[in-house]
């Protein structure tokens, strides 16, 4: 295997090379993702695309939570051997918003051109699916979209939402009102996803996070950070 992981340059983009996923049968593009010699190894063995998400951070396997998972039929390398073309199945939808591409988008009138096949909502979790919603309504009409407002707006008023919010948010909590620590939850919860997504910090960090703190105290934790 090493000697086919050495064939693939991975120094030209940091570590990183794109790959093109394409229908072995209707040979339709369906998503375009990375991959670093880890992921194109467990590719490779398991036979089922594996990639690198840099918003995430970290090796995913393709359909981890969807069950959409994609089975290599054959690799193919360009010319310059830094480009993979993978020909494959595609178990369910390769995009995450169910549609069966991620390609629906014309990018000049912002029509879609394909409608949704699947709800991915449920397999995804409601802030994954939030955030990748707020994602897709950067380029919105701010008219419009109250998302794509903030996210075009002056960076100070969208942080101020946030400060507002969790205000709204902490008064809730001491007047102890179960309906209003819900909603100003929710609230809040949306503005700190817009602000992430202004920095494409998908919320799967924070959940990475999370888990890393599991097993220390939270005295250890913060000593830890001080001593950095």
């Amino acid at each position: 295997m090493q000697n086919i992981i050495n064939n693939v340059d991975f120094d030209k983009q940091d570590g990183l090379i794109p790959v093109i996923a394409q229908d072995h049968e209707t040979n339709e593009v369906l998503m375009l993702a990375y991959m670093n010699k880890e992921a194109l190894e467990l590719t490779i063995k398991t036979n089922y695309a594996h990639y690198f998400s840099r918003s995430k951070q970290r090796i995913w396997k393709k359909g981890e939570s969807s069950n959409h998972t994609q089975e290599i039929q054959s690799m193919q390398i360009d010319c310059d051997n830094d480009t993979l073309l993978l020909k494959i199945i595609q178990n369910g939808v390769a995009c995450h918003t169910g549609r069966k591409s991620c390609f629906f988008t014309e990018l000049t009138t912002n029509e879609i051109s394909s409608d949704v096949e699947i709800d991915t909502t449920a397999a995804y979790g409601v802030i994954d699916t939030l955030y990748h919603t707020i994602q897709e309504k950067k380029n919105d009409d701010p008219k419009k979209s109250y998302t794509a407002k903030l996210l075009q707006g002056k960076e100070n008023s969208m942080l101020k939402k946030i400060v507002e919010e969790a205000g709204e948010f902490t008064f809730a909590i001491k007047d102890n009102d179960t309906e209003e620590i819900i909603y100003e939850g929710a609230d809040l919860m949306y503005h700190c996803l817009v602000a992430m997504a202004s920095k494409n910090v998908s919320p799967d960090r924070i959940k990475q996070e999370i888990s890393r703190r599991f097993g220390i105290s939270g005295i250890e934790e913060k000593n830890s950070r001080s001593e950095v």
